[in-house]
């Protein structure tokens, strides 16, 4: 348990992520975490560098309870984390979970460093990400590998040398962590790369070696559509495959950019594989010569802003909601069959088609619209199928 989260064994898949602000800047972090929350994810890591974020760290809790934000805070530990943690016991304990990454902490005090760290989450029962990142190995234990992949007739490329290196980290400090004492139920593993085939290859070897529930996500995964589509490439395989327990996408926002687009980006990867689902999902045409008019366009974006709007709300008031199919179709080829297979659907005029739009409700031709308020009315419609379908439980129990 991550805090109240569940991660691993039979438990859903986790959408998580990370904020970029300045961990001692309070207030900033406070309203980034609570923008992270409201956007779905389930879990929410911060840098912890120096003391000035340790000391931060409770003020940081304290406020998010205060606007009941309960999500679970990781702290995230490089070099120094062993210092920080003994010196800080209040950070230690608001933190949910620690983060190690076994190849920063130290050379010469390398184990003694880890096991520092272990010894904090065992005393303030707290669970451990074992994260092993390729830009950061353990130089010492590469180094080893080396020596001895060069004493072999004959030696493997310095590439699969660097892999070997990466699992042995991981599984190295995963024993470490329960030699001093933390049960093997509190260890999550991370063996994070930028590249999609290497992050593939290292996750199943990593999964054929380990039990320990699986943190996926390509590390450093770029800005825009590069990181979205790499990342979606390369966990969408691994999931498919029943590989990874918590997932969060490494996107680089623009300046001043949303960062809550990571959250949607990774819940819709597990949406799209059919695996959780957090919204509606909206289905819409990509458009022809036969839909020359951008109305339908303009009306199926407008659904899904007012959907990703709304379910901040909907999500307590409606369980289930997020299950419902949404479609905004553009001409009569595929609109009134896309439309009866949705939950609710409306199949607009495409070029020189009557200008009326059916809308199909569970299946059933419910009502044709016309005339400048199509797009109004159709929203009146989806909220009333939300409240009388998604509600009825609830008023059943009042």
């Amino acid at each position: 348990m991550v805090g109240d989260v569940a991660i691993g064994g039979n438990a859903p898949v986790v959408v998580q992520s990370m904020t970029n602000t300045d961990t001692a800047d309070i207030d900033d972090t406070v309203k980034q975490v609570a923008e992270l929350s409201d956007a779905g994810s389930e879990v929410v890591r911060i840098t912890v560098n120096n003391k000035d974020a340790a000391k931060a760290v409770p003020y940081i809790k304290e406020k998010l309870l205060k606007k009941n934000v309960d999500t679970p805070l990781v702290g995230d530990f490089h070099y120094n984390g062993h210092v920080l943690l003994t010196e800080f016991p209040d950070c230690a304990q608001a933190l949910s979970k620690f983060r190690i990454n076994p190849g920063n902490t130290g050379t010469r005090g390398r184990d003694k460093n880890f096991s520092t760290i272990v010894e904090q989450a065992i005393r303030y029962d707290k669970p451990v990400r074992i994260g092993v990142n390729w830009g950061s190995l353990d130089q010492q234990l590469l180094a080893q590998k080396m020596d001895e992949n060069n004493q072999l007739p004959v030696p493997k490329e310095s590439k699969e040398v660097m892999m070997d290196t990466i699992i042995e980290s991981a599984v190295r400090s995963s024993q470490l962590a329960q030699e001093v004492g933390l049960a093997k139920d509190k260890i999550i593993i991370s063996c994070k790369m930028s590249g999609v085939q290497d992050l593939i290859t290292i996750y199943r070897r990593m999964a054929a070696v380990s039990d320990h529930p699986l943190h996926l996500g390509l590390t450093e995964a770029g800005m825009g559509m590069k990181g979205i589509v790499a990342s979606s490439a390369a966990l969408g395989i691994l999931l498919n495959e029943g590989i990874g327990d918590t997932i969060r996408i490494s996107l680089t926002p623009m300046p001043g950019g949303d960062r809550a687009e990571e959250v949607r980006v990774g819940q819709q990867i597990l949406q799209s594989l059919g695996i959780r689902n957090f919204i509606p999902q909206v289905t819409a045409c990509p458009g022809c010569g036969r839909t020359k008019s951008t109305y339908f366009q303009e009306l199926a974006d407008e659904i899904q802003g007012y959907i990703r709007e709304m379910m901040p709300i909907w999500r307590d008031v409606y369980p289930g909601v997020e299950d419902m199919h949404v479609a905004v179709m553009g001409c009569v080829v595929n609109g009134p069959g896309e439309s009866k297979y949705a939950d609710i659907g409306i199949s607009l005029p495409g070029t020189f088609e009557e200008p009326k739009a059916p809308v199909y409700v569970d299946g059933e031709h419910r009502v044709t619209l016309s005339g400048d308020h199509i797009g109004k009315e159709f929203r009146t419609m989806l909220d009333d199928y939300i409240m009388k379908r998604f509600g009825r439980k609830e008023a059943e129990q009042v």
